[in-house]
């Protein structure tokens, strides 16, 4: 594309009319900000209305965007705004304000005649703007090209007021709580000292109209505002209200809703249920110790059969089909950024200082406007070495520290509970370090939330591993996950089972999270847990076809520690949902009722395995006698039958989840993934000890083991 230059003058005014399609060939929201508008075509020229056709940027913006030779031709304000407002009907939230384009223009200005901001990167600003309508400045600071302290002396000097450092400052904390935390939190606002009748408040961004008025009115007298960087406020707000933070993120699921809450174990009528259970089970077998144990492996064998079934149908419901919420190319294209929610990722973190930088910028990397983001990275208060790293990499304040306080229990939902009581996002997502979300997974969340009937409040994202290649083991996570998440959670969502969630990408309706309790802080698998309650309130999960890549452990005992975790969480799930099953049997009817402990119970399977397997071992090793008296007639056809159809349909389910996701290269491993269930049952006996002895430890798994292969995100 080349230009032949400006000019004043040219045959065609656009005062004569301009081509509707023409019009069109520039976006509304360039034709806004740079007062263009592409108007005729005279001797293969596109002529292009402008207010200043001088201006480089202006001109480079055109340019490389009309794919043709343009000129440039010098039209009044007023002739261009009023073509702009025919060809793109305006919308009064969409249309700059004077007042809002004068401080723009002020702020540009100001910035490049000082030299502080480069031709390139206002260009880039400005294109920016021009899509979202984000103010300027919060766009260069986003974008790295100043830092929050010359942005806040510009604001300061374009509407004259007094900056205050907050850096290390310690303010009364009754003074500072005067203002409601919500609105204090929404606002970012703090009061810091009181002067003469006057409350000097401390604010991110100049207050004016409704927000300036309802501070004074929850204040009580008149304020006057400082302005101060928005990281040092961020901070000094966490110290305000930290106690309360912490408070929240622990008992609120255990006050408001204690049935729904893991902190008990087992609720007392489980255990009067378990030991009459254990009781009577002793006395039949010293009664009668044959039958007793012909009727346990009966009953053993009837839970395989039924967890096998299950699986395998919901995989043959999957297999070929696609059941997830489909957003196109086209319509991600489409979309309006103008109109993009606030976003708030949760980022839990610990120990893994080593990863921040490459977290930060995967962040980043996301197709999303950074100034429309709201990325908490959650620390804890005893991880000094990543707290330090964070602070130390001054990082834009689309990042905010949060600091969670040191107490019981340390883990990962009552950070991420503590992090959305901060947060300002109508979405909120959970990415953990290591992750890789697909670019335009959070305009495909937007869009679907968009399509899904009204009591869908949870999507889904699909997860893999970056690293499926490494060896054996990972190549079995990889064929577990590829399973579980293109094919059996579609078809739950699909049927209207109760969901699961995965550890991380499930996108949520803020709001309502919060009204839910959010996470249980005492379930070390919080993510199934919620899934679950989402469900008995009525609420339901969708999937969408987009990939997040993890790092599948490559190391045994790395991944023992992850997988019990995992396993002792779902006998946590259950325990919980189980204290009163008429109920749940109620608000999930039978078909949920069945699938939750088809989904949960299936935990339990994994502690028989090593039984069946010693029983049959010690069988072909000594042809002991009392073996074949455990499986006599029906019991023994059933058990064998499960011998083989159940090692074929876990085989089966591993291999066709690989295949639906496209990585033919797996199906191989997936042949051996019987040894991968001995890995689990392994992890699944020591998460049941743990289940009784250290019920809400969370077994820490190490990240930033392996670096993406070349095949990686």
């Amino acid at each position: 594309m080349t230009t032949t230059g400006s000019t004043t003058r040219a045959a065609v005014r656009l005062t004569d009319g301009f081509d509707a399609e023409l019009a069109q060939l520039l976006p509304e929201g360039i034709c806004r900000t740079f007062r263009v508008l592409a108007y005729a075509v005279v001797d293969g020229q596109v002529l292009v209305a402008a207010t200043d056709p001088d201006d480089p940027i202006t001109e480079h913006v055109v340019v490389e965007r009309v794919d043709a030779p343009v000129l440039l031709v010098r039209h009044t304000t007023n002739e261009i705004m009023a073509a702009i407002d025919l060809a793109h009907p305006p919308v009064d939230r969409d249309v700059e304000s004077a007042e809002t384009r004068r401080a723009r223009t002020q702020m540009a200005q100001m910035l490049t005649r000082s030299g502080l901001v480069t031709t390139e990167q206002m260009q880039r600003a400005m294109l920016e703007y021009s899509r979202t309508g984000d103010p300027l400045g919060d766009i260069l600071v986003a974008h790295e090209s100043i830092d929050e302290d010359v942005l806040v002396a510009a604001l300061s000097e374009i509407h004259q007021l007094q900056r205050v450092s907050l850096d290390d400052f310690e303010p009364d904390p009754d003074l500072a709580r005067r203002l409601p935390e919500p609105l204090a939190r929404t606002l970012q606002t703090v009061p810091i000292a009181d002067s003469e009748g006057v409350l000097l408040v401390a604010v991110a961004r100049p207050l004016a109209g409704p927000s300036l008025r309802d501070v004074e009115t929850a204040l009580g007298q008149p304020v006057r505002q400082l302005l101060a960087n928005r990281t040092e406020l961020d901070q000094l707000l966490q110290r305000v209200h930290s106690e309360h933070y912490a408070d929240v993120a622990t008992t609120h699921l255990m006050d408001n809703a204690p049935e729904s809450s893991a902190h008990v174990v087992v609720s007392p009528t489980q255990k009067a249920v378990l030991v009459l259970t254990v009781v009577v089970t002793v006395l039949c077998g010293l009664l009668w110790p044959m039958r007793t144990l012909v009727a346990l492996v009966g009953l053993a064998s009837l839970l395989y059969l039924l967890v096998s079934v299950y699986k395998f149908r919901l995989t043959l419901r999957a297999l070929g089909t696609h059941l997830e919420t489909d957003i196109t190319d086209e319509e991600i294209a489409a979309l309006d950024e103008r109109h993009l929610p606030v976003y708030t990722i949760l980022v839990p973190l610990y120990k893994e200082a080593g990863i921040v930088a490459r977290l930060v910028r995967d962040i980043n990397a996301l197709d999303y406007p950074r100034t429309r983001l709201d990325v908490k990275l959650l620390c804890e208060e005893d991880d000094v070495e990543t707290v330090e790293m964070i602070r130390g990499m001054r990082l834009p304040p689309h990042f905010h520290l949060v600091v969670v306080p040191d107490a019981k229990p340390k883990t990962k939902p009552k950070a991420c509970n503590y992090g959305l009581q901060l947060s300002t996002g109508s979405f909120c997502v959970i990415f953990d370090a290591e992750d890789r979300p697909d670019p335009d997974q959070l305009k495909k969340s937007v869009l679907a939330f968009e399509r899904v009937p009204g009591n869908v409040v949870c999507i889904q994202a699909k997860l893999n591993y970056f690293n499926q290649d490494q060896n054996m083991l990972t190549a079995w996570f990889a064929n577990e996950y590829s399973m579980h998440f293109e094919l059996v959670l579609p078809a739950m969502g699909a049927s209207e089972s109760p969901i699961p969630l995965g550890g991380t990408s499930n996108h949520f309706i803020t709001d309502v999270l919060r009204d839910l309790g959010a996470w249980d802080p005492f379930n070390v698998t919080e993510d199934a847990d919620l899934g679950i309650r989402l469900h008995r309130e009525g609420y339901r999960t969708a999937m969408i076809d987009s990939t997040t890549l993890e790092e599948a452990n490559s190391q045994v005992p790395n991944w023992v520690r992850q997988r019990s975790r995992w396993i002792k969480g779902y006998m946590q799930t259950w325990l919980v949902h189980m204290r009163n099953p008429v109920a749940l049997l109620s608000q999930t009817g039978l078909r949920g009722f069945l699938s939750f402990n088809l989904t949960m119970g299936s935990a339990f399977v994994l502690l028989m395995n090593p039984v069946f397997w010693a029983l049959t071992t010690l069988y072909v090793l000594t042809q002991a006698g009392f073996i074949q008296q455990l499986f006599p007639g029906l019991v023994f056809y059933a058990a064998s039958a499960m011998l083989f159809i159940g090692n074929f349909v876990f085989v089966y389910l591993n291999v066709a989840g690989s295949l639906q996701r496209g990585e033919f290269g797996l199906t191989r491993t997936a042949l051996l993934s019987p040894l991968y269930w001995g890995l689990m049952s392994w992890a699944a006996w020591k998460g049941f000890i743990q289940l009784f002895t250290n019920p809400f430890y969370w077994e820490k798994t190490e990240h930033g083991l392996n670096e993406p292969t070349a095949g990686g995100h």
